[in-house]
């Protein structure tokens, strides 16, 4: 589990969008979380995969931008966002299973044919005898 200090994340709270009553134009319930990749202390393996990721939250410039609105208190909001966070950073802690290409045994392959066969045999046998 990777761990990220709280000195590179930046919070801001910010007025929610939406209905939400007389409340909602008072209080600025929202979170606004961002977090550097490039410059953070997360290990280069790490940066990279999140870099690479096709993820809609992630800048061009390396920059994780959340917005967390769900919830009513600032403090649920804040919560929400530092774990969607850690999801993310944790979803590339480690490196993915190398796929190693696998070929069918000899056996196996004549198994398959020989089933095969049989199969189309049972078909010509079932088909309509011709008498001429």
């Amino acid at each position: 589990m990777i761990t990220i200090p709280d000195p590179e994340i930046t919070l801001t709270a910010m007025r929610a969008q939406g209905a939400g009553g007389q409340n909602v134009n008072k209080v600025s319930s929202a979170i606004h979380l961002r977090f550097d990749i490039c410059s953070s202390t997360l290990a280069d393996d790490v940066k990279g995969r999140l870099l690479a990721l096709s993820d809609s939250r992630i800048t061009k410039d390396g920059v994780v931008v959340m917005k967390a609105q769900a919830h009513r208190t600032q403090e649920m909001n804040k919560m929400d966002a530092l774990l969607r966070l850690h999801e993310l950073v944790n979803s590339v802690e480690f490196a993915p299973k190398v796929r190693r290409k696998t070929k069918p045994s000899k056996a196996s392959q004549r198994k398959r044919l020989n089933v095969k066969n049989m199969t189309g045999e049972k078909k010509i046998l079932r088909a309509k005898v011709v008498h001429e």
